[in-house]
């Protein structure tokens, strides 16, 4: 990760780590035992940073009776950083794989930034010299067609609509019959946002997923559910319900700039499992990219002046 980027999700985890970091310091501060009373505010704190309540219980538990562990280690900070880093695991980025073309279904409630972040990937994958086909199967909203055209010219992607109010799995369809006709690498499937708890558009993303895998069996290789990272736990119930529904491979966790709730990171990967594959920190196409757990806990635990 360049520096740039990684200066940036500093500044963006500011207030989660202001709500994490700074309240670990100041409970131990000064040398304080590590009793009964500061790990409950530590717990306090971790859930204050929406790290959930099971996780953050399970932190609180592993830290218990490990004081000699902890001085020994040089400070609190350090040792919450080093076991938290744990939890996180390594690395699961988008890795491309299998025939051609590569599908990727990408879903979400209204509001994540899961156009844009389509728009995004596609001038990642035109960058690396990748042929992508955009499928715009987002019927619901005009202005989402709309948008995905701009991305598709702006990125250098094809694109495959109708017109609104059209079947969003015959676009689905027609966008991967046409990626294999035209030798295209990679087709992006955009599907218009739905609420997780609305069980008709549920089977309606249901339906996208079959018609995919008519045209291609094999697809879709990946189903990235987008979420927003200032929604906090509520990410974690559309991602329980998304992945009952149409079993999801990985998150992108947008919007972590400004949050204090980046403590979602943790839940996610603790409570469900699923791999978050990349992290949006600005408006920039720049601004998404593979989440790395290192670079995180770093950007999550710097001080000021780091």
């Amino acid at each position: 990760m360049i520096m740039g980027f990684l200066d940036k999700l500093k500044g963006g985890l500011q207030k989660t780590r202001q709500a994490l970091v700074g309240r670990v310091d100041a409970i131990f501060s000064g040398g304080k035992a590590l009793d009964e009373e500061s790990l409950e505010e530590l717990e306090e704190a971790l859930i204050g940073a929406d790290i959930g309540v099971k996780t953050a219980g399970e932190i609180t538990g592993f830290l218990k009776g490990r004081e000699a562990e902890i001085r020994k280690a040089g400070s609190p900070r350090q040792f919450l950083k080093t076991e938290m880093s744990a939890l996180l695991g390594r690395p699961e980025p988008l890795v491309l794989f299998g025939e051609r073309p590569f599908v990727i279904l990408t879903v979400g409630v209204n509001g994540t930034g899961k156009t844009t972040t389509i728009g995004k990937l596609a001038s990642r994958f035109v960058s690396e010299g990748h042929r992508v086909v955009l499928a715009a199967a987002d019927t619901f909203r005009a202005a989402a067609i709309e948008q995905l055209d701009i991305w598709a010219e702006r990125s250098g992607a094809q694109i495959i609509k109708q017109q609104a109010g059209g079947d969003p799995a015959a676009v689905a369809f027609d966008a991967v019959e046409a990626a294999k006709k035209r030798g295209a690498d990679i087709v992006i499937v955009d599907t218009a946002g739905r609420l997780h708890t609305k069980s008709p558009l549920m089977e309606e993303l249901k339906k996208v997923k079959r018609v995919i895998q008519k045209a291609m069996p094999e697809a879709p290789q990946e189903t990235l559910l987008v979420v927003d990272a200032t929604t906090g736990q509520n990410a974690l119930s559309q991602a329980k319900l998304f992945n009952e529904a149409i079993g999801v491979t990985g998150i992108v966790l947008t919007k972590l700039d400004g949050t204090a709730k980046g403590g979602i990171v943790f839940t996610i990967k603790r409570e469900l499992g699923i791999p978050i594959k990349l992290i949006g920190v600005g408006e920039g196409v720049d601004d998404l990219r593979d989440f790395n757990p290192q670079d995180f806990m770093e950007a999550l635990f710097s001080t000021d002046q780091e």
